[in-house]
């Protein structure tokens, strides 16, 4: 998804709005999606290891060492980059995924849901952040399980950082809470990012009505257009993301305490003001795409109306000179020497005439 919004296989670039882009790369197209290409490219793993009282922080580079933590510890452990399709294999294997989730886990085309597999948890989400080059759109795959946490990224850059520095510091509840309530997090944090993206959008759209009313233009139609395109997509992003949170709060999983479908359900209100917000984005860029054809309107019917004072002050003055323009011989004041100066005399009156009666009218 490369461009602004650019979706697989492309579509068009914009330069004044958003640019969004997918981190992925060298994909290919099956009946299942966009499944990653196997490629041997390094894939950053982390791990974070806590509890109540410690935490252990370390990279490591292959699926030796991703397996299930000892009793009492809970584990995260995320992969950025997953174009190493046996490595993220093996990852899972390690943790008895089932190969039909391992390939969900592969296609980042696979929409946001959440599926209770007894054992474990997976839910698959989009990701939105915004960098220097536009909005980054990125799937995230994550399995839940009773003391761990597997995500797994296109690429380095996500929006968990709040989350590493309360593993690393003990600030808040975290590492004193079971992996669900890590669960929360993650999910809490892309959708914390949401708003970011939409107080962007809001802000572009706020510059748009601004632009349109000033000078409308072809080129801000073009922004229009795209930035309707952008809200749609996004629209379809979250609108799955309401109906996950929505299955783990009512879920009757075992590896969902209690508390944390409290946290949920604030989270499902979250999401819902989400999808309150693009509607409301989304109506305020249509309003936009009303102004903009009213004042191209406007303008028109002022260019014509300038135009057609023209042509009518000029249509009487035509008249006069085509009549002394006609080539016979015996014709009024035709050979008087005052007989061109009263022509001009009296077209002179008839232009001046008309153009006040016009002002009096509020024509002009």
């Amino acid at each position: 998804m490369v461009g602004a919004i650019c979706w697989p296989r492309g579509m068009v670039r914009m330069v004044k709005l958003i640019t969004i882009r997918s981190k992925g790369n060298g994909h290919t197209k099956t009946s299942m999606g966009r499944l990653v290409e196997k490629k041997p490219e390094k894939v950053k793993i982390t791990i974070f290891d806590y509890d109540g009282t410690s935490f252990q922080e370390r990279y490591v580079d292959g699926p030796e060492e991703c397996v299930p933590p000892k009793e009492g510890t809970i584990r995260w452990i995320n992969l950025d980059g997953i174009y190493n399709t046996d490595l993220v294999e093996k990852v899972c294997a390690n943790f008895k995924v089932h190969p039909l989730v391992v390939k969900d886990v592969l296609n980042i085309d696979t929409r946001p849901k959440a599926d209770d597999l007894s054992d474990y948890i997976y839910v698959a989400m989009k990701m939105l952040y915004l960098e220097k080059h536009g909005i980054i759109i990125e799937h995230l795959s994550m399995i839940i399980g009773t003391n761990y946490v597997l995500t797994f990224q296109e690429r380095v850059g996500d929006v968990f950082d709040p989350i590493r520095v309360q593993i690393r510091t003990g600030q808040g509840r975290l590492r004193k809470s079971p992996a669900d309530y890590l669960m929360y997090k993650i999910i809490d944090a892309i959708v914390d990012n949401y708003f970011v993206i939409l107080d962007s959008m809001r802000e572009k759209t706020e510059n748009l009505e601004e632009d349109v009313v000033m000078d409308p233009n072809p080129e801000l139609l073009k922004v229009i257009h795209l930035l309707k395109k952008e809200l749609i997509y996004l629209r379809k992003v979250v609108w799955p993301a309401r109906e996950l949170v929505n299955d783990l709060q009512s879920s009757e999983s075992p590896l969902i305490q209690e508390t944390t479908v409290m946290f949920l359900k604030d989270l499902y209100f979250h999401i819902i003001r989400v999808v309150d917000t693009i509607e409301i984005i989304h109506d305020i860029v249509s309003d936009t795409l009303d102004i903009y054809l009213s004042s191209i309107s406007v303008k028109t019917n002022a260019v014509m109306k300038v135009l057609t004072v023209i042509a009518t002050i000029f249509i009487p003055l035509t008249f006069l000179v085509g009549i002394y323009g006609m080539n016979f011989k015996d014709m009024p004041e035709l050979s008087q020497p005052w007989g061109y100066p009263l022509v001009l005399t009296i077209s002179t009156t008839v232009a001046v005439t008309m153009i006040v009666y016009f002002w009096r009218k509020r024509w002009l």
